[in-house]
């Protein structure tokens, strides 16, 4: 079995049937420079417990799998120099070794699962990069949605990304896509989109019915929740789109590649905007860090 170290608050949520949210910790090593990200993430987690739920804050430290963290703990995490960047790929390389790395999408999810946690809320989600007919490069995100039981919350898609094949890919993987509040499917900063959603819940106890449901069928892998960015805090899609294009392109003629393509497109587009990027990305992950604490409340109402 795998040693997992759970916070005392994750604990005593646990051990008092609570609802818990999972949380990445990439945005704390990879997001934003310290002490932001410290802060940020200390936002983000009281966003939860404010909505009635409790953050458990996910990462591998010294090769032990941590589930919620300390404040000390994030603290050192947030100021801590060459962590890995874990997916499914290295995460069991990472622990088997000692290391210390923080976990993408696919990483928190697995980990979510074996801690018992229903609901994770990130920012968006990766998928099929620009390109990828030739490239093929395509988030493990994807496939972990496809077969891992937890319900992700996240701003759709990264807008970076190809959304067409992204959601074409997530309906061939039969991963349930679900928009809050509206038919498009949201990108990222961006909340209206030229592509409708698969499907369309806007309250979180029905969306956690459908959790459920699925649980009960059988169905392996987990639900995709689209919620957009709220309106007031969104860059429109229209005027990101040529920032984005010049980004790819720049990152094609360094011939940047694999990791390190999503980094370097996220910090140009930060310098095109000044700043506002990273500023609607906060006010995202706040945003589905409050919905998702509704949806772990409902299923621990309905699971107990």
């Amino acid at each position: 079995m795998i040693d997992i170290q759970f916070s005392t608050e994750v604990r005593d949520a646990k051990d008092a049937g609570r609802p818990i949210v999972a949380l990445e910790s990439t945005i704390i090593t990879h997001g934003m420079p310290h002490p932001q990200n410290v802060e940020v993430a200390k936002q983000v987690e009281k966003d939860i417990r404010d909505a009635g739920a409790v953050p458990a804050t996910i990462a591998v430290i010294d090769g032990r799998l941590h589930v919620g963290l300390e404040p000390e703990q994030l603290d050192a995490l947030g100021q801590a120099k060459g962590v890995a960047k874990l997916s499914r790929a290295d995460m069991a390389a990472c622990m088997a070794s000692g290391g210390t790395g923080a976990t993408t999408v696919a990483a928190t999810m697995i980990a979510a699962r074996f801690a018992g946690i229903e609901v994770f809320a990130t920012g968006g989600i990766g998928g099929v990069h620009q390109g990828a007919e030739t490239t093929f490069d395509i988030s493990a995100d994807l496939h972990e949605l496809a077969q891992t039981p937890v319900t992700v919350v996240a701003a759709g898609a990264k807008a970076i990304l190809d959304i067409a094949k992204t959601l074409e890919v997530l309906e061939t993987l039969g991963v349930p896509v679900i928009a809050v509040g509206q038919n498009e499917f949201p990108a990222f900063w961006s909340s209206q989109t030229q592509f409708t959603a698969p499907l369309r819940m806007d309250d979180p106890a029905q969306i956690a019915r459908a959790h459920r449901m699925r649980r009960e069928l059988g169905l392996p892998g987990g639900q995709l929740v689209a919620n957009p960015i709220p309106e007031k805090e969104q860059i429109p899609a229209e005027e990101l789109a040529p920032i984005i294009a010049g980004a790819q392109a720049d990152a094609e003629a360094h011939r940047i590649t694999g990791k390190d393509v999503t980094p370097y497109l996220l910090q140009r587009i930060f310098e095109q905007t000044e700043g506002r990027s990273l500023t609607a990305n906060i006010a995202l992950v706040r945003n589905n860090a409050r919905l998702a604490a509704k949806i772990a409340g409902e299923l621990c109402v309905s699971n107990g």
